[in-house]
């Protein structure tokens, strides 16, 4: 047998928003899109999320995005999403999605990211993480631009192409691996693993989990990273499983310390 790793969808997932439209507002403030291409970006990832194992649905979504990228510098790209990282990304990481991360690493699995967003988005949220594997989109670039070519969009069986590449590499056992995700277009990736999990799952995809007795996990406390690293609230993988109850647990922790220091704060003021 091989080793294992865990897969995690990003969106929804991870964080509590799109990791592409996150970046919306930096990206028309430094005039990379206009208005009309933030509504356009929203319904063109609402209708992926709705139908995005469908494959022209998939091909619809991909075009677009080439479409609307052709021309970017790269490094210009890099550069907002290192600067607004923190500020647009990291308060919204669930925290119970962040100390699943670190108990399977503690069990001496390889994390993994995967994607429907572009790698320069999705790699540096890794970091933030503490996770450097990723599968993300890649863009064609041509002197520093983006060409309007996408090379790889990784989003339904594409994902689960990736993954596989990734296993043979490594040697992981899909069989006991693990992947996590919120979208019914991930049906494939986790179908190809031996312990698929399902996070806030939509309609489609919370039937599909019912049917094959999938776990089903409800993340709801999005908590800047540094804050959660001082709070430290114990979510071990096992008692993730239970899902809204890890939720409640934490948000008990949270209030309880919220409620000792205005406390603290109003006997010191009387």
């Amino acid at each position: 047998m091989g080793r294992s790793a865990a897969f995690f969808d990003l969106d929804k997932t991870v964080i509590a928003k799109s990791s592409a439209l996150a970046f919306g507002r930096p990206f028309y403030r430094d005039g990379l899109i206009t208005r009309r291409d933030v509504v356009k970006s929203a319904y063109a990832q609402l209708m992926f999320r709705l139908g995005g194992t469908d494959e022209q649905t998939m091909a619809k979504t991909r075009d677009y995005l080439a479409t609307l990228c052709k021309g970017w510098k790269v490094e210009q790209v890099r550069q907002i999403v290192s600067e607004t990282l923190h500020e647009l990304i990291n308060p919204y990481v669930y925290a119970e999605a962040a100390a699943l991360i670190e108990e399977h690493q503690a069990a001496g699995r390889d994390v993994v990211l995967v994607s429907a967003s572009g790698e320069e988005m999705v790699r540096p949220i890794g970091e933030l993480l503490g996770v450097t594997d990723v599968i993300a989109t890649r863009m064609a670039v041509e002197d520093g631009r983006y060409s309007g070519r996408v090379e790889f969009y990784a989003a339904g069986p594409s994902k689960v192409e990736a993954v596989s590449e990734l296993a043979k590499l490594r040697d992981y056992d899909l069989a006991d691996s693990y992947a996590y995700s919120d979208s019914v277009s991930d049906r494939p990736l986790l179908e190809c693993v031996g312990h698929p999990t399902v996070v806030n799952p939509d309609r489609a995809l919370r039937k599909l989990a019912s049917e094959n007795s999938w776990p089903v996990l409800e993340f709801r406390h999005p908590i800047p990273l540094g804050r959660r690293l001082r709070e430290r609230p114990a979510v071990p993988v096992a008692a993730a499983a239970l899902g809204v109850g890890v939720g409640v647990a934490i948000g008990i922790a949270w209030y309880g310390r919220h409620r000792r220091t205005r406390s603290r704060v109003n006997t010191a003021s009387s």
